[in-house]
């Protein structure tokens, strides 16, 4: 049976030196994803050309609801995987060589950090990197400025508030906000109202339109 390839081991978590025998193929992925986001982004596109660059980007087809506002930015490009009826907003950052998968009806607001690759504390290794994927579930919303981490999953209908530092896994139907990220509220089971917070946020209202959310 053949060895993995550098690519199944990074994905599988494996610590990953700039010295690995196998590196040169990463490195020639990230120069061929800046080639492609320098296109995207150094000219007008209209929507169908910014779709047709970001499948070439990702290797994957997208669907003709996937709307994306340049510019964008990533270190790789091959390992995301959106779903239908996206839309994100200009300036984000996906850093996806650990996968970065976005389900359907997901909104992602501007400057938005997905970041999948980390380094060891270890100064004698921490050139070398190590990755954990990033899943958005169906009708989650992530707000201007958010950054999640390596390892997160965002739940179904979730909500992340502006400027969040997400750092573990956040339920369906929950909204967090904060650095790092806690629990703020529920959101009931039709998404139009709010239930009563969570034990320590008293402070905040419990009925408060979705208008009003601080994460456009």
């Amino acid at each position: 049976m053949p060895s993995p390839d550098i690519f199944q081991r990074e994905r599988a978590g494996e610590l990953i030196s700039l010295t690995d025998p196998e590196y040169p193929k990463i490195a020639a992925l990230i120069t061929e994803a800046q080639r492609l986001i320098a296109e995207m982004n150094t000219a007008y596109r209209d929507p169908a050309e910014v779709r047709a660059l970001f499948s070439r980007l990702t290797g994957a087809a997208v669907d003709e609801s996937f709307w994306l506002l340049p510019p964008f930015y990533t270190d790789f490009g091959k390992n995301i995987r959106v779903g239908s009826n996206v839309f994100i907003n200009h300036a984000c950052e996906f850093m996806d060589r650990g996968g970065i998968t976005i389900g359907d009806d997901v909104l992602i607001g501007p400057k938005v950090n997905l970041v999948t690759i980390n380094h060891p504390l270890d100064p004698t290794t921490r050139r070398s990197t190590w990755c954990a994927p990033i899943v958005i579930g169906n009708g989650a919303w992530i707000g201007a400025g958010a950054s999640v981490m390596p390892g997160v999953t965002i739940g179904e209908n979730a909500v992340v508030a502006a400027n969040a530092v997400v750092t573990s896994d956040v339920l369906d139907d929950t909204v967090v906000g904060g650095i790092p990220a806690r629990v703020i509220r529920r959101i009931d089971a039709k998404n139009r109202a709010f239930e009563q917070p969570v034990a320590g946020t008293e402070s905040v209202r419990t009925a408060v339109p979705s208008t009003e959310i601080p994460a456009s």
